[in-house]
Parts: C-alpha cells; structure tokens; sequence
C-alpha cells in the first residue's frame, strides 16, 4: 500500500490537501483524505454589524464566486425581515446570477481544469490541417441545440464561430513549441504531461483545445459585462438590501441603467450564449466521448451515485420568504435524490421543503474532524466557528507529515441533510431534474424540458444511459458545460422580462419601506437566503437581535463537497469521488486530481475561522519553496 499527498492541489481557488492510500498493484484507492488546509474570519466579522452592510462584507469570501455571496446574503436578510423585492431588481439579480454560472463555468474549464485533459505537449504532435478539419466536425457532431421559451431569439447578433484553418492552428502550434523551446512553460508548468491519460485524446484535440484555452482568456472578460452595469463593477458588484442600487432611467444617459446599456447586457448576452454552444458544450463532449469510448474518466462518481442535493434555481418572480423560493423556481432542483447510480427506476426523491430548512434534525453542520472547539451536529442558525487548531496526526503544527484519518484533520466543516452526507453542483441539479421528471413527480418547466433534452442528447452521443455517465468525473464537468448553456439562455429569457416591465413605465428598483432599522420591530428574527451557486446549493443563515447580527454562517458547495468524514455518515463528496477513481501511475495521481477538479473547488469559501484578538493562531505553509 502506497500513500500519496497532493499538497497544495493548484488551480484553484484556496488552499487544498489529497492524500490517497494506493494499492500499487492495482492502481485502486483504498482511501482518501481531502483537507482545506487555510481559513477565513468572515462570518465572525459580521458580528453585531448592521444586517444591511453584510452582503458586502461576505461576498469578500471569495474572489472567484463574485456575486455569489453578496446575493445569498442579501436574501437571508430580506427573508428575515419579510422585505418582497420589485419586480425589476429581482429580474437583474437573476441575470446577475446567470452571468456570474456562465462565466464562472467558461473560467473552470478553460482556465482550470482543461489542462488535466489536454497538453501543450501533445499539441506540438498535431497536424494542423487535421485540426481545422476536426474544429468542423466537433461542431457538427457535439453542438447541442436548444431553444428558450415561445417568443424567444438571438438571431439579431452575429456569432462567435471557433477559427478552423490549418494557418491559425499552425500559428498556435508555433507559438506553443516556442515556450516548451524556451523550457518556460509559463501558464503550462507544473503538470505531469508524462501520464499515459494524455495519450487517450488525438494529438489534433489537444491543439484545439489549446487554442480555446488561449481564446477564452479574452472572450471571459465580456461577457461579464452584466455585472458592470448592474452592479457598477466586477468582481464584487453591488447589491442593496431591498433590491439593487442601478437607477434605471431610458430618458437620462447618464443613469446606471439606460437604453445604451442595456443594449451593451444584451450584447454580452448573445456573447455567452455563442461561447456556450459553439465553443464550451462541443468541446467537452468531444473530450468526454473519446474518454467514454476508452473506457476511462467514467469512473470518479463517489458520492453523486448515492445521494445529492439541491435547493431550486432562478425563482421566475419576486417571492416572500425561503418558503416560497423553490415553489417559485423554473428549476426544481430542491430536494434530495439517492441511488441514482443504480438507474432512475431505483432512484428514490425526497422533497426538502422551506419548512424543512428551519428543522434543526433536517439541516446541520458538524465538526467532528474539522479543527473547531464544538464537534456537535448544529443547525446553521445555531453554528460555531470557535477554532481549536491541532496539527496532523502527530500534533505538529507546522510541518505536516501526515494527517490522521480519525482525528481533525481539515478546515471545512461537514454538512448534512438528515445525518447524511450529500453532493451538491450542476451535476447535482441534472439528476434531480432528470430524476423528478422521469418519475412522473414533475411537469417540466421550459427550463426544465432544455435540461432533459441536454441529457437525452449527450446519452444518445455517448451510447450510454444518464445513470453511467452522469455521476462520473467527464460527466461531473459535461453537467457544468450544460448549465453554463442554460444560463445563458435564462440570462436572456430574463432580460426580456426586464426590458418588457421596464416598458410598462414601472422603473422601480428597490424595496425602501423596511430600510430603516426603526421601521423593524423588535425581537429576533431568522431567515435564510438559498441560491444555487456554480458549484451548487449555497445557503446563508442570519439571526437579527437588537436591529443587529447575532449569528451568521455561509454553508457553501464547497462546504458540502469538501468536507472531512463523519463518524457515523461517512465520507463525502470529494473522498469518495477519489476512493471511486483508478491510478494509472501512484505516484502521479493525475486521475484523482482530475476527479477533484471537475467539482471546481473553492476552499476560500468553505473555511471561515477568525480571532477575534487579531491573533495569529498558527501558521502552515503549503509552498515548498518557503
């Protein structure tokens, strides 16, 4: 038995440690271990801070989920003060929300995960004549074509097609050798571009996929530009407790929102939308076909085959409180779906309503391997963040050898829906959908309805059920590729009920009349702001006393996903994916890293742990070069 560490796991946002226990002879991983080795002090921050300054303080938790945060939080505090948001701010949070999925997803695959698939190395073997060729068949052969709800168009804009000629692949090809000539691979370094698994694509895949990478390095920028306008910047635009803070005004052109820019959302709309179905979606389902026909990346499912979880998405108009949020939703992914991996006849749903969230034997957090003081299971509402730092598994505190199994080992703490552990993200939201409407449980909304013909179209591709290739590694980054192209269609189906509301005469953009904490009563109220974020179900949880923040915990994706074992629950999402994952080689576990990856990881999110004496608790370093 052979032990492996990944330390830190790069391309990523925050700080991550694998370690895997390798049966050298088979290649089988008989156990892993996934630690969120740094932490954060946001949530304590907020304590006893005015409600209404919070969403800016805990969208700071990451850099890379943007507007996330800022969202979920600005609902939790709404849901607690019972504040309905107009009809125009909850339109453009949605945009917002459907901006930040498509470019976080463009970003993830492109600019973190593509190269665990494809090498520049590779690449310099290729034919670029037979790259341009295969750039034409890809998009024939992988493009997925869905359409929006009746009335719905982007014919109006000129699209965004992949340059195919063996000229342009030549020019990249050269310049790729150029930095492997020069031994500085920049961008390109630090990777095992050894490992057989790079040999499964054609040479021609992998300078395609170069060339897109180098692509989207450009092109991400723009189609952010929803958020500029909206939220006056990106990262971390601006929100307001009520609703949004963007005057909307078609007379005036100096207004935050006005025709011209509005015209300038819907330009970067009709960008996502090409950049989703011309480049994104062919581009993994081409890699992920080549690997399902060689048997390999199918492999990786863990957790996703026996439970996920989600919470609803894109509430079609303003809604109250957390109990209206999922009955409001185009995309009913709320609730929990187990044995999916045993086919959808076996596949067993169960609801997780608004009133199941404020049930304390429903929803917890527990600490019994993550390093704070209180190990009991809580409800968020009730949630500890007191650190209690202990080392590895032979108490040293600065220089790890190895982390113990059954003691603490992580940052991340370990959610749980019922005293079970779950997977959220994209690909949680497709089999819950797929789930409720193949049972018969759901009539699909139009939303609904594009994600099952997303899922038929890539099974008929693969030649497999959803239930083979959905709960794997490929599948995992496939189901990100999909939702990025739903988001991008629902950017535009809720711009069009912007821009229609707006014609009404109705310019109205927030909600003032509880904006005043003399306008609150007194007493302490609770509430919760649910949104499924890129990485999947996000919630934050607020408790208001005294017109001020008693409480507050982010239960993150990453949160969900990351977390170290529980004692009685198991593992989670990323230690099972990796226990579910075969090693070509031990001792470069590139398939585990690829497996981790495919859930685009956010540790920044998920550890949240301050001193509130400003005092360094302890120090790890994770850069061998320190």
């Amino acid at each position: 038995m052979k032990k492996v560490i990944v330390d830190p796991v790069t391309r990523i946002e925050g700080h991550l440690r694998l370690e895997v226990e390798v049966d050298e002879a088979t290649g089988k991983v008989n156990d892993a271990l996934s630690s969120g080795t740094a932490w954060r002090g946001i949530e304590t921050i907020v304590k006893n801070r005015d409600p209404r300054d919070v969403w800016a303080f805990v969208q700071r938790i990451c850099g890379v989920c943007t507007t996330a945060h800022a969202l979920a939080s600005v609902r939790a505090v709404e849901d607690a003060l019972n504040i309905k948001i107009p009809k125009n701010a909850h339109y453009i949070r949605n945009i917002m929300a459907a901006t930040l999925t498509v470019h976080d997803h463009t970003v993830h695959f492109y600019h973190l995960h593509a190269l665990d698939w494809v090498s520049p190395l590779e690449a310099l073997q290729a034919d670029p004549a037979a790259t341009a060729a295969l750039q034409e068949t890809v998009l024939k052969t992988y493009t997925i074509p869905v359409k929006g709800p009746q009335g719905f168009d982007f014919s109006a804009y000129p699209k965004e097609y992949p340059k195919a000629s063996a000229s342009y692949y030549k020019d990249i090809q050269a310049k790729i050798k150029q930095l492997v000539d020069s031994n500085q691979l920049g961008i390109f370094a630090a990777n095992w571009w050894d490992h057989p698994a790079y040999k499964v694509l054609p040479p021609e895949v992998h300078l395609m996929g170069i060339a897109h990478y180098l692509n989207m390095l450009d092109k991400q920028r723009e189609i952010v530009i929803p958020h500029v306008i909206f939220g006056g910047k990106n990262p971390h635009p601006h929100y307001v407790v009520g609703g949004m803070s963007c005057a909307i005004s078609m007379n005036d052109m100096n207004a935050p929102v006005n025709s011209q820019r509005l015209a300038a959302v819907e330009t970067a709309i009709a960008t996502a939308r090409n950049l989703t179905d011309s480049f994104y979606v062919p581009d993994v389902l081409a890699i992920a076909h080549i690997h399902a026909q060689h048997g390999s990346a199918i492999d990786g499912g863990g957790l996703s085959k026996v439970r996920v979880l989600g919470f609803g998405a894109y509430p079609d108009e303003p809604f109250a409180t957390h109990r209206d949020f999922a009955p409001e939703a185009l995309v009913r992914c709320d609730g929990v779906v187990e044995n999916f991996g045993q086919g959808v006849d076996k596949a067993e749903y169960i609801p997780l309503t608004g009133k199941d969230l404020e049930d304390s034997a429903v929803v917890t957090e527990s600490a019994e391997h993550a390093w704070y003081k209180n190990d009991e299971a809580l409800h968020p509402w009730d949630g500890e963040t007191d650190p209690d730092y202990t080392g590895d598994a032979n108490g040293n505190k600065k220089e790890w050898d190895t982390l113990g199994k059954d003691k603490k080992y992580s940052w991340v703490k370990t959610p749980k829906w019922r005293g079970k552990v779950c997977e959220v993200g994209p690909l949680a939201r497709y089999i819950i959908i797929y789930t409720k409407v193949k049972k018969g449980i759901i009539q699909p909304t139009w939303a609904e309805q594009i994600m099952m013909t997303q899922i038929e179209s890539v099974s008929k591709i693969f030649g497999l059920p959803p239930e083979k290739w959905l709960p794997s590694t490929a599948g995992r980054t496939v189901a990100r590729s999909l939702d990025a192209q739903l988001a991008s269609i629902m950017e535009k189906y809720f711009f069009d009920k912007l821009v229609k509301n707006i014609g009404t005469g109705d310019t109205n953009i927030a909600n003032t009349l509880k904006w005043e904490p003399s306008s609150w009563t007194d007493g302490e109220f609770k509430g919760v702001g649910l949104y499924e974020a890129p990485r999947g179900a996000l919630s934050h949880w607020i408790v208001i006393k005294d017109k001020k923040v008693k409480n507050y915990q982010a239960v993150v994706p990453t949160t969900w996903n990351a977390c170290p074992r529980d004692d009685k629950a198991g593992q989670g999402a990323y230690e099972m994916s990796m226990m579910d994952t075969q090693l070509a080689v031990p001792d470069k576990p590139l398939e585990v890293v690829r497996a981790v990856r495919s859930f685009d990881p956010c540790l920044a999110c998920a550890a949240h742990v301050y001193d509130s004496k400003k005092r360094t608790l302890s120090m790890v370093s994770t850069d061998p070069y320190m």
